[in-house]
């Protein structure tokens, strides 16, 4: 800055003067005092300048990145605009005089926003010197395109959530940032957004019912947690189970409850008068005035039907057609217990040579809203949003694991592919609003807590940034485990009422989608 100059110019003065030794003391001393003050003054001048420059920069570097995220879409004019609109709304300092801002967007070598404003600062002391303005400058540059975001949303849509306006504020949360992320997207691809809405169990789609990634039954048919075995009907009685099913006998026509009724017992293919039918009349007369064997006399012709005698005996299962199956699955691993491989925690990609590693199909009533794998269709996810009901008991695990595996594909989920050219940022947004109640083995809250810690570490590890939300407008303890959970203690939120979703959404978007600045 011209400043500096100036201070040493006077600096060189002052002590001409203190050095001369001609003349008058007190004339010396007047005439010595005069590049002092001047120094002084040029002192206080350079400060204020230098501190209203700073804001310069700083009001540059906010419209740098304010108009980065909507200039690939706009004319040259529309981005100068812009840019001198924000810039002038955010930096009105009258000392500043002559501000020019100019803002120009480029897209060689990936995509850049430059803001560049200009003022001069009018001195209040170096006039008398004969400097009576200082130049001011300030350059950003907002440089974009060369990263690109994968973020999933974990959301709580339990039964809770119906409480103090929570699943209202979660839509319109969700959804503005929905807008956010689809902003900061220059081109398709550049913005990929998951959304898994969970309770205890989490809905992949009742269209895949045919996937190999599912899993409905043992081969041996001795799982009695099993979808097969819980959705079905029995041969004999009202039996809801194949466990029940299979333990009791019963007659193959309804209606009889003893071994001897059943098997004196019958039913015949075509109607007769018989009630109930007997083997007799199990037919059917030409002459419709008759319906029994004996009197279909004369003229008349008798066709007999075909009688099939009542058989006692255990019961038999037939499992449902699994088309009918909601898309409901719980965690990952064995019937009764989690997998030595600790599937519910990883996102190993399901095998059908290991049903421990697949996805339990559940005929869950409190089934939610079916995932939406990584996406930019924007339309679809606010539909999603939208549709977003509470009901049914609380595992954050399931949620979280099928998060994580939106993010990195397999079973339920194709993860597009990344360019070699673009680095990724890989973001969960867990948001839940109770603690853990029940998963596929516990209703402790321990045993659910202790398996999704170990998902937390692993998602951690794997270099995904992980924020968490705890939603607590019933005076819930503070989860630890939310809190370790998240990647570090600012990703971490408690809040105490819904209002505060939306703002923590709002925040979590800004940061995900501010660019790097390039000063």
């Amino acid at each position: 800055m011209a400043t500096n100059r100036v201070i040493s110019t006077l600096g060189a003065a002052y002590r001409r003067f203190v050095g001369a030794d001609d003349g008058n003391t007190v004339i010396t001393f007047a005439l010595a005092f005069i590049p002092l003050m001047g120094l002084m003054g040029a002192a206080i001048d350079y400060t204020r300048a230098f501190q209203l420059q700073t804001s310069m920069l700083a009001a540059a570097d906010a419209t740098a990145l304010a108009v980065a995220q909507d200039a690939a879409s706009q004319s040259t004019t529309a981005v100068q605009t812009s840019t001198d609109t924000f810039y002038r709304g955010i930096f009105s300092n009258p000392a500043a005089q002559s501000l020019l801002v100019t803002g120009t967007y480029s897209n060689t070598n990936g995509s850049t926003v430059v803001v560049k404003a200009t003022a001069t600062y009018k001195t209040s002391f170096m006039g008398l010197l004969g400097f009576r303005t200082l130049p001011l400058a300030a350059v950003s540059t907002a440089s974009f395109g060369n990263s690109r975001l994968r973020v999933a949303l974990v959301l709580d849509n339990t039964g809770s959530m119906a409480d103090d306006g929570k699943i209202g504020a979660l839509i319109t949360a969700t959804n503005n940032l929905v807008n956010q992320l689809q902003s900061a997207a220059v081109n398709n691809g550049d913005v990929y957004v998951s959304i898994i809405p969970f309770v205890k169990d989490v809905n992949v789609g009742s269209g895949n019912y045919n996937a190999s990634w599912v899993y409905w039954d043992d081969s041996a048919q001795s799982d009695t947690k099993s979808w097969d075995a819980n959705n079905g009907s029995c041969s004999v009685g009202n039996y809801s189970t194949r466990s029940s099913c299979t333990s009791h006998s019963g007659c193959s026509i309804s209606g009889y409850t003893s071994q001897n009724s059943c098997t004196a017992a019958g039913s015949c293919s075509v109607a007769d008068s018989d009630n109930p039918p007997t083997q007799n009349g199990c037919g059917v007369c030409s002459n419709s005035s008759h319906h029994h064997q004996s009197s279909c006399t004369g003229s008349a012709t008798w066709t007999p039907g075909i009688w099939t005698p009542g058989v006692w005996g255990p019961g038999t299962w037939t499992h449902a057609n699994h088309n009918t199956w909601n898309g409901c699955v719980m965690d990952r691993g064995n019937p009764n217990a989690p997998s030595s491989s600790n599937y519910d925690t990883n996102v190993v990609a399901p095998s059908s040579a290991d049903s421990a590693s697949q996805y339990p199909a559940e005929q869950y009533s409190s089934c939610p809203q079916a995932v939406m794998g990584l996406s930019y269709d924007w339309t679809d996810m606010h539909s999603l949003v939208n549709n977003m009901s509470p009901g049914g008991n609380t595992n954050q695990a399931i949620g979280l694991q099928l998060g994580w595996m939106s993010l990195v594909g397999g079973g339920p989920f194709v993860m597009p592919a990344e360019d070699a050219n673009y680095t990724y940022q890989h973001v969960i947004i867990l948001l839940t609003d109770g603690l853990n109640t029940q998963d596929r083995w516990y209703t402790s809250q321990s045993s659910i807590d202790s398996r999704q810690s170990m998902t937390c570490t692993n998602v951690k590890n794997s270099g995904v940034v992980l924020y968490t939300i705890q939603v607590n407008t019933g005076g819930d303890p503070t989860s630890t485990l939310l809190q370790n959970c998240a990647t570090d203690s600012g990703k971490f939120f408690l809040l105490t009422s819904a209002s505060q979703i939306v703002t923590v959404f709002n925040q979590i978007g800004t940061n995900l989608t501010k660019l790097r600045i390039a000063k």
